[in-house]
């Protein structure tokens, strides 16, 4: 990990928890810090060039926007993982890929546009890749979805944290495509990119996008307030920012306890996604959480703090053993369309 100093790490803890939403965000970030605005700009630009912080962006709620995503489980010959992996994360709507340690190794999130099916798209990466058996394993209740890694490491592995409200967006089987004029889809297409390091960068956006910069906020805060957007922050390098595990811990619920405990479940401050997901034969898990930790002890004292907390004792700690793609959904770009024309038309005739 690059070596940070104090004020760095309370930056990283601002811009991921607290980015301000103002014509001079880093003049603001600076009053809070007591630096200069320049200052501030300086020291994202030094954290991002260390590679610990990807980008600052909007995060916007991709089944709030008519996407279609699953998380998937596939099983792959231990000797063919790699290639499958490759199948699978040329794929423009699987954004994030991992081997795991688990019979069900290759685990990946994938997103399909407003009036594709899901299934399809699945189907034909269940085929490319080879998979003995391929599981559907979508968000039926969310519980916390927010990663915010505590830079200043003061942040105990039991520690509890309360979860806001972004933090627990709806979740419907069926979710209404929201009607979007063409500059709202412009501004989504645009403020999903890296936020450029000027005094005013929203008037930036604003110039790519064909508009002023107060209508670039208002648009932002629009989306923000109709759920489009859950937040605008940081996104972090979770390795190079000195968090090099992370441990996906699975949880047999019983039914009639998982509206208490998933809850409880997701208070855990080192819990970053916590979601209620369907079960089958082989798969008894009803509840998932995600736990980013410095080390693997960290991350098996937070698993170990939820049974306690929970009295759940049927669960499974899968690790990530390879990543072969983290990257963010990206929406409203024709990048399916290659896609879609090589796999879904072949598979159709």
């Amino acid at each position: 990990m690059p070596e940070l100093e104090e004020l760095d790490r309370e930056l990283l803890n601002a811009v991921q928890w607290d980015f301000p939403l103002v014509p001079r965000p880093f003049a603001e970030l600076g009053e809070r810090l007591g630096i200069s605005e320049a200052d501030v700009r300086q020291r994202v630009a030094d954290v991002k060039e260390a590679g610990v912080l990807r980008q600052l962006s909007a995060i916007f709620d991709t089944r709030a926007l008519g996407y279609g995503s699953s998380l998937v489980a596939a099983r792959i010959d231990a000797d063919r993982v790699d290639e499958a992996a490759a199948h699978i994360s040329a794929h423009p709507g699987v954004s994030h890929n991992y081997k795991r340690n688990h019979h069900y190794n290759l685990w990946y999130t994938i997103a399909v546009p407003p009036g594709d099916e899901l299934s399809d798209h699945v189907d034909v990466l269940h085929a490319l890749s080879g998979s003995s058996a391929t599981r559907l394993l979508p968000t039926l209740k969310l519980y916390k979805i927010g990663v915010k890694l505590d830079m200043t490491g003061e942040t105990a592995a039991d520690a509890k944290s309360e979860v806001l409200a972004h933090e627990r967006p709806e979740r419907n089987e069926v979710m209404d495509t929201p009607e979007l004029s063409d500059l709202e889809m412009a501004t989504i297409s645009t403020v999903q990119y890296d936020l450029p390091l000027v005094e005013r960068p929203f008037a930036a956006h604003g110039e790519v996008i064909g508009c002023d910069e107060e209508t670039v906020l208002d648009l932002l805060r629009s989306f923000e307030e109709r759920k489009l957007m859950r937040r605008f922050a940081a996104v972090m390098n979770h390795r190079t920012a000195g968090f090099k595990a992370n441990a996906m811990g699975v949880w047999a619920v019983p039914p009639e306890d998982l509206e208490t405990l998933g809850p409880r479940m997701a208070e855990f401050a080192a819990v970053s996604h916590c979601y209620k997901r369907p079960t089958y034969d082989d798969w008894p898990y009803s509840v998932f959480t995600m736990v980013h930790g410095r080390n693997a002890q960290a991350c098996e004292d937070t698993i170990a703090a939820i049974r306690d907390e929970t009295g759940v004792s049927e669960y499974d700690v899968l690790w990530s053993v390879k990543e072969y793609k983290k990257t963010r959904v990206r929406y409203f770009t024709d990048e399916w369309d290659a896609w879609s024309a090589e796999h879904l038309a072949a598979a159709s005739t």
